[in-house]
């Protein structure tokens, strides 16, 4: 098995974003927080960017909401963490800083808009019903958001490090087809006709139609066909100038996630569900020649006294057994389920050499499974220290 240095990862003055992909219910959003902490921690100034639309992340990092904007964290700072034991990683550097931030898609688009549109223009657009429609429900509007809000904050130049929190389960992996996919919309065959006007009651209106309500959700089909038809012409007509400054937009962000920089982290829980996800996930990764990291495993149980074996503690747990006795009854009971966790722990570990049989090549960390979820800065250190110590732990035990 190959050891994922997160540590060394995070350090890295070359990485420039991190991509957190993974299933649901494995704890993503928390470990990409945790990331964020720890890197800035260790000196450097990092923004995390979630899309994923659950609160938990404002919540654990102390903040009332999180919006479009990167907001600072407070109590985050360089020399806060302390150091990581048995290395010399743990000297802090001055200046790092943490900001958060979640994806308003709507917004974004309507920044874009307003960016690359005269003002007249940009407001004709903004109040056209299929651009509002768009703009909220297209599908893959928010994945390409996504890469566009990347794409601002990577040439901003304000930040060390950016780490992106993607949404759960597979469709975390539909970014890397969007900007593509929006660049065949542009080009397509639907834009192309409705650049030409269409005659109402002809054939060619219905075909269009036809065409039309495929690239639309179901918000739009309750519109009546004359007007959509409208909203949608006059919508093509006033973005005509910008359509070729969105395709050069969408080949830059689908550049962005392959350069140098950027790597891939996939997120997975010793869980067999959670295992074949992240098999999915690293196989496109690897199909698509994006830059892998590597793959945590996210709650994994350990024990702390590993030396009582199974044997020993049920042999113990049965010797002690006492209804008469209540502290050797109770004694008895912790052993028991000592054993139980030892059983549980041999389980996950088989399951983690499985993954690693099947990618030889992709390197793996571990991170313990915690007694209570993580809801605060404290609980993100201890995380992200946990993640980083392991892996000494584990190469020392190995």
């Amino acid at each position: 098995m190959t050891y994922l240095d997160i540590e060394t990862l995070l350090l890295d003055p070359e990485t420039k974003i991190i991509v957190c992909c993974g299933s649901g219910g494995v704890g993503k959003t928390t470990l990409a927080a945790a990331l964020g902490v720890r890197a800035a921690e260790s000196g450097r100034k990092v923004v995390t960017l979630t899309i994923d639309p659950a609160r938990r992340l404002a919540q654990a990092l102390g903040l009332q909401e999180l919006d479009n904007v990167p907001r600072k964290v407070a109590g985050v700072g360089a020399g806060r963490r302390g150091t990581t034991k048995g290395t010399a990683k743990g000297t802090a550097k001055r200046g790092g800083e943490l900001h958060a931030m979640m994806l308003d898609m709507k917004r974004t688009f309507d920044e874009i808009v307003e960016a690359h549109a005269s003002p007249a223009k940009a407001a004709q657009i903004l109040a056209n019903s299929f651009y509002q429609s768009l703009s909220s429900s297209f599908a893959g509007t928010q994945e390409y958001m996504a890469m566009e809000k990347l794409g601002q904050l990577r040439a901003s130049n304000t930040w060390d490090l950016i780490v992106v929190d993607t949404p759960p389960a597979r469709s975390a992996l539909d970014f890397l087809d969007a900007p593509s996919r929006l660049g065949r919309f542009l080009d397509g065959r639907f834009i192309r006709m409705l650049f030409v006007p269409a005659k109402v009651g002809s054939r060619g209106y219905a075909k269009v139609m036809q065409v039309g309500l495929g690239f639309v959700t179901g918000t739009m089909t309750k519109l009546l066909g004359t007007q959509l038809l409208t909203d949608v012409q006059t919508f093509v007509s006033a973005m005509d100038t910008m359509f070729g400054g969105l395709r050069e937009r969408a080949d830059a962000t689908a550049a962005l996630l392959r350069a140098p920089g950027t790597t891939f982290v996939v997120v997975a829980a010793p869980e067999p569900d959670a295992l074949r996800e992240a098999s999915y996930f690293v196989d496109r990764l690897l199909e698509e020649q994006m830059p892998l990291a590597g793959v945590v495993v996210n709650r994994v149980h350990r024990s702390g006294v590993p030396e009582i074996t199974t044997a020993n503690a049920l042999s113990a747990a049965d010797a002690l057994d006492d209804e008469h006795n209540p502290e050797a009854a109770l004694a008895a009971g912790v052993l028991r389920v000592h054993a139980q966790r030892l059983s549980l722990e041999a389980t996950e570990q088989k399951r983690v050499d499985g993954f690693a049989l099947a990618h030889p090549n992709v390197r793996l960390a571990s991170v313990r499974a915690f007694a209570q979820d993580v809801h605060d800065l404290a609980g993100l250190r201890e995380l992200g220290r946990s993640l980083c110590d392991d892996l000494a732990e584990t190469e020392s035990a190995s």
